[in-house]
């Protein structure tokens, strides 16, 4: 690859191919490999989804309560919020009532101080803004905000699973596997912008924050959440808009529009969801015919459904137009034994 936007993920064997089952199905490049690549961000290792990390329910120590906290707010009963003790909100101020809670989709506007279980302080955001519900921020802050009342000061106590998980995190400092105490302020919440009415820069900023939050999420093997943010950046190149512009701010949200779909795809095949793969191996086809991403993962979804003379062409296609690809002609090769093709055949006549 030439472009500078897209680095490789961590190498798997591309022997793997079609090499085991899975639900009946033969494994093609299963946990991704040299050619399994994201735009601008690198895949170092293909670590487990976030659901699957932290352990089990354990001992924390409780940080010092808020010293505003009036007498009542303190003895409070802890919520469970999920009802597996793993999530937990207790109130330190109350709010202006449950009719001021904020909504699934808004702009929320939150003071974090973000600390270890032991009260260890790790940062403080004085305002940290986020769309609720989109995946923007921890599952931790995305579950409780939303049961918050505005002006509400509460203490959240997250298990690793809901905060960074096995992984840890660079920024915040986070080491793996650690539950945090969270003490959360919900400052303002405002309906979200009319993507209709945003400058294309601004759709284009949004965008790419959406994206690259999908970014994040591939990086710690948490797929459905990828798509999920994936998919809500597409929203945004998609929209219609009522503010003019030019033939090259509309080429430059194609170009997002283009890598999100080719890292969904990317996404979907780690979650066996082939469907959904295919069409957005289709829809960047349709926009960029020769992508080469884009054949080569639609090869692999047609191996897995046993469309094996399409899987070929694309292939044969990626290959072409990349003769340097060291992972295709594998891939190719073992698709064509899978159907007993041999090696003189049309694969070296391209």
């Amino acid at each position: 690859m030439t472009d500078k936007e897209e680095v490789t993920a961590a190498g798997d064997n591309p022997e793997m191919i079609l090499t085991g089952k899975k639900s009946g199905k033969a494994l093609l490049l299963d946990s991704g490999e040299d050619f399994d690549m994201l735009d601008d961000d690198e895949i170092d290792d293909d670590p487990p989804p976030l659901e699957d990390a932290g352990g089990g329910k354990k001992t924390k120590k409780e940080p010092a309560e808020d010293q505003d906290a009036s007498p009542s707010s303190l003895v409070d009963e802890w919520m469970d919020i999920l009802g597996n003790g793993q999530l937990r909100k207790k109130v330190l101020r109350a709010g202006n009532g449950p009719d001021s809670r904020p909504t699934k989709g808004q702009n929320v506007v939150i003071h974090l101080k973000t600390s270890l279980a032991d009260g260890t302080l790790i940062e403080e955001q004085p305002e940290l803004s986020f769309t609720l519900g989109d995946g923007d921020v921890i599952q931790a802050l995305d579950l409780t905000v939303q049961l918050m009342e505005m002006g509400e000061k509460a203490l959240v106590q997250a298990d690793a699973k809901y905060a960074y998980g096995a992984l840890g995190s660079l920024a915040p400092e986070v080491l793996p596997s650690a539950d945090l105490a969270l003490e959360v302020q919900l400052l303002d919440a405002t309906e979200a912008p009319d993507l209709e009415l945003l400058s294309p820069q601004e759709r284009v900023a949004l965008a790419g924050q959406k994206r690259e939050r999908g970014n994040v999420y591939y990086q710690r093997g948490d797929y459905a959440f990828a798509v999920n943010s994936y998919g809500f950046a597409l929203q945004i190149t998609e929209s219609s808009s009522k503010v003019d512009i030019s033939p090259e701010e509309e080429e430059e949200l194609m170009d997002i529009k283009v890598k999100c779909l080719n890292n969904m795809a990317a996404a979907q095949l780690k979650l066996d969801h082939y469907e959904a793969a295919l069409r957005s191996c289709v829809s960047v086809l349709a926009h960029q015919p020769d992508n080469i991403k884009a054949l080569f993962r639609k090869g692999k979804v047609l191996a897995l459904q046993g469309e094996y003379a399409d899987a070929i062409r694309n292939l044969k296609m990626a290959l072409k137009l990349e003769p340097s690809n060291k992972v295709v002609p594998h891939s190719l090769i073992l698709v064509m034994k899978e159907t007993r093709w041999t090696a003189d055949s049309s694969f070296w006549w391209i």
